[in-house]
């Protein structure tokens, strides 16, 4: 028994086999997820300030949803995306996962996947020392989170974490790599991920690739002509746009190497986004100006693309106004990948694992949201807690304001009760009902 490696001891038990029995027919999956980055970015969503090709022709050829949200900052959306749970249940500080917490890294890799993980971290305090010094050093680190392999940028101490763009800092593996001359960050992810997914191609694997792209500081990238000039480092917002498209000529690397592996028909890709573009920037949809809403619950803040594929088995082109967030990922994953839910987990999501194959499945009535950003070192400035409820035209919040986000997408002003009419009632009834589901806010 203490010969064998943690992963042949679970491929060897109960579940192990089942997973084995079905694994010729599992399906690879691939999650590509962007950072502050919200819907009006793409084009295929009507964006028009910035080229994204790859992206266009994935939703082209696959699923895309009209109605995606996720929480108004990164790590309480990565927390849900990666457990499945609302933040109330499992959310204790900004950046920081409770070591014991379970993820699909480590469901994935127990069903018998072999798993990676690359890109951005944050779930493991970065505190100063002078900073709330009570969470320093807390958190869970990227050996214990589930993945067979990872390559991370922000996987420790703020004074470790170094550049996530040029001449970047990464942990590879259990390796430090340091202020690497001429290495950009994402590209240094999407190669390693090639690189894994080449080994790996006889079986079945999960990649999920939280972006560092495109996050502030908005950074020249390599096809930028600062990068030969010296001022790579140099931070400026003009930068953003050049950031867009190079993250998604990144995942289109990714796409390129899926297809030159002879996997695509086997891997099912889906790209979303943990949350809304910057404040500090604009965008163009059309005639439409777009200001990020970063930290914010309006739809600038929690809006965001989400597209899926499966070639084969996705209808191409087909668009949908069915809501999803980021809770519903978990049982979408485990559910392609023929796994049951976790005993003992809550159940927060829904998969929407059949409306990417071309059925109707259960679309959710509402979606909910537990924001409380109980700020980290740097987030200051995001820590007031909001709930609400929503569907896709109506946000109902706890505090009683309901908005008609379709006439109102500021939320500038409340639909008072009893005047908005006979479905502003209904839809008040339904989403107060969601919100009393919920327990209380602690």
């Amino acid at each position: 028994m203490n010969t064998l490696t943690r992963r042949n001891f679970l491929l060897s038990s109960g579940f192990g086999l089942r997973a084995r029995a079905a694994q010729a027919a599992r399906p690879n999956i691939v999650l590509i997820m962007a950072d502050d980055m919200g819907y009006e970015c793409l084009g295929c969503y009507g964006g028009t300030s910035y080229k994204t090709p790859n992206l266009d022709e994935l939703a082209r050829c696959g699923v895309r949803f009209n109605h995606a949200y996720a929480q108004p900052l990164c790590t309480p959306t990565r927390m849900q995306l990666m457990t499945g749970q609302y933040n109330f249940r499992n959310w204790h500080a900004f950046g920081v996962m409770d070591p014991k917490e379970r993820t699909i890294g480590h469901w994935m890799t127990e069903a018998g996947y072999r798993t990676c993980i690359a890109g951005k971290w944050q779930l493991y305090s970065y505190n100063p020392p002078d900073f709330e010094p009570e969470w320093r050093g807390k958190g869970k680190v990227p050996k214990d989170s589930g993945f067979d392999e990872y390559c991370l940028w922000h996987s420790g101490h703020t004074e470790e974490k170094g550049s996530r763009y040029g001449d970047a800092t990464w942990l590879e593996n259990g390796k430090l790599r340091k202020d690497e001359r001429d290495r950009y960050g994402d590209d240094v992810f999407s190669e390693f991920i090639g690189n894994f997914m080449e080994r790996h191609r006889a079986k079945p694997f999960f990649v999920y690739y939280p972006m560092a792209l495109t996050h502030a500081p908005f950074m020249p990238t390599p096809r930028s002509a600062e990068w030969s000039t010296g001022d790579r480092l140099k931070p400026n917002v003009k930068h953003f746009g050049a950031m867009v498209e190079y993250m998604d000529e990144v995942v289109g690397r990714v796409l390129r190497k899926i297809d030159s592996l002879g996997l695509r028909e086997n891997t099912l890709i889906l790209f979303y986004s943990d949350n809304g573009t910057g404040q500090s920037v604009t965008s163009r949809m059309g005639d439409r100006v777009v200001q990020g809403g970063k930290g914010l619950t309006t739809d600038a803040g929690t809006r965001v693309p989400l597209i899926a594929e499966w070639k084969g088995k996705s209808p191409a082109g087909k668009v949908l106004d069915d809501l999803v967030d980021s809770t519903d990922f978990v049982p979408t994953i485990l559910e392609a990948a023929g796994i049951s839910h976790p005993p003992g987990v809550p159940r927060d999501g829904r998969s929407f694992l059949p409306q990417v194959q071309g059925r109707k499945g259960k679309p959710r009535e509402w979606i909910f949201s537990h924001y409380d950003p109980r700020p980290g070192h740097g987030k200051e400035a995001y820590t007031e807690l909001k709930r609400f409820a929503r569907d896709q035209k109506y946000k109902l919040y706890s505090d009683g304001n309901l908005f008609d986000i379709s006439n109102d997408v500021l939320e500038q002003r409340p639909v008072g009760a009893r005047k908005g009419g006979a479905e502003a009632d209904r839809t008040r009834r339904k989403l107060q009902a969601a919100l009393d589901s919920m327990p209380p806010a602690s």
